[in-house]
């Protein structure tokens, strides 16, 4: 494989990201190289000279769609450069290798430095810790990132002021087990030391956590959220299954009973905090009785969003070697489609107790969907859509609801 090179002279490049918010950060730090070496970003409808995709391995469709977007670039440009990175190299390296036209294939550690903007994005996403101990079944994850590790308490925190310069009001603090954070540390730390020195921020307006585990979700941290007015009031807490069996399988450290009180406590404490969650159907071994449980807990703790991903064996996992005990296809797809329609009502109904309400919008741009509006979120992760004068993107507003279309909140003065 040819090295890496980049040129002093202009040359065009276009980034293609799959997954999670990690690798969007991590796309953001390799951006900001090449465009610091010279190059120049071009949009959907330009050819580049360069192509880089940051590839996702999280689930078969994702390992799909990774080496479809690289056909694509191939033909797009058959004489540009192609670069590969992400989690399927971890895992597909020698595969990858071999597909037409890949000029290089890299480590994501190879770009190590941070970011300083987040590229046509208002909420800037500042990655604070990687890999992960804690081995579910089903996860890929830990075995093309590897164990946890936490950055640097004091980066992290300078990073955080960098962005906030930059003018982004919003910081999304992302990982792969948020929770985990400065346990490796020396001294040790935790999640909740780095917030309180972050709130500190003064022209930082909001701190979001992308996701953590019921495990990680402290009193400590409840405590600081609820007293805090720059930490969202959104937690996305992974539940993954509603039935112990399922969850033992799946190596999962909770219960039905331990999550719904989790759920019951956060919300006791936090007024109008917004639970968002994970759902995998078809695990294997999973019944319909278990299927059910899932349902009865997601109407227990009626979350705002649900996320439904059929199960996909990971070769690798625990949960591959349990081949006979795997739920058909046709089964897991009308299981799926049964949890995303309990979902929608759930969200819909959600939506419905804030009609007539005011609530706090950081708009981020103008709305593709909808025409002539601009579209953000509530600090409990809603979205809200509104043709308000004094609505422009990167404003923080105070909006009355006026109506609810799908999933989203219409608001105005």
């Amino acid at each position: 494989m040819p090295q890496l090179v980049l040129s002093n002279y202009m040359k065009t490049v276009k980034f293609f990201t799959l997954g999670c918010k990690v690798n969007q950060y991590e796309t953001q730090s390799i951006r900001e190289r090449f465009l610091k070496n010279g190059f120049r970003e071009v949009n959907d409808k330009e050819r580049a000279d360069f192509y880089l995709i940051n590839t996702c391995t999280v689930t078969a469709i994702a390992d799909q769609k990774s080496r479809s977007i690289i056909r694509q670039c191939v033909n797009s440009n058959p004489k540009a450069r192609i670069i590969v990175t992400g989690c399927l190299v971890k895992q597909d390296r020698q595969e990858l290798a071999q597909l037409k036209g890949v000029d290089l294939i890299i480590d994501k550690s190879f770009f190590s430095e941070g970011i300083s903007s987040f590229s046509a994005h208002t909420r800037a996403f500042l990655k604070i810790q990687d890999g992960c101990d804690n081995f579910c079944s089903y996860c890929k994850v830990p075995l093309v990132r590897g164990r946890s590790r936490s950055r640097a308490f004091d980066v992290v925190i300078k990073e955080a002021k960098v962005l906030v310069k930059s003018g982004h009001q919003e910081i999304v603090l992302t990982g792969i087990c948020l929770g985990s954070y400065g346990l490796d540390l020396c001294p040790k730390l935790t999640l909740v030391d780095l917030l309180k020195e972050l709130v500190k921020i003064s022209a930082l307006k909001r701190i979001r956590l992308s996701s953590i585990e019921a495990k990680d979700v402290t009193g400590e941290l409840i405590t600081l959220i609820s007293a805090s007015r720059n930490i969202c009031r959104h937690l996305h807490i992974p539940m993954q299954s509603g039935d112990d069996s399922i969850l033992k399988l799946m190596h999962r450290r909770d219960t039905k009973k331990s999550y719904i009180g989790l759920i019951q406590k956060i919300k006791k404490k936090i007024p109008g905090v917004g639970i968002t969650t994970d759902v995998i159907v078809g695990f294997p071994g999973e019944t319909d009785q278990a299927f059910n449980n899932t349902l009865l807990l997601l109407r227990g703790v009626r979350p705002l969003r649900v996320h439904v991903f059929p199960y996909s064996p990971r070769s690798g996992t625990r949960a591959f070697l349990m081949q006979s005990r795997r739920v058909g296809a046709d089964v897991i797809k009308e299981r799926a489609e049964k949890a995303r329609t309990l979902a929608n009502v759930l969200s819909k109904e959600g939506l419905r107790g804030l009609l007539g309400k005011e609530v706090e919008v950081l708009f981020e741009s103008k709305s593709v969907q909808y025409p002539g509006f601009y579209e953000g979120y509530t600090d409990n992760y809603i979205k809200v859509i509104s043709r308000a004068r004094r609505v422009a993107a990167n404003s923080i507003i105070r909006l009355r609801v006026k109506n609810i279309s799908g999933d989203l909140l219409i608001a105005g003065c």
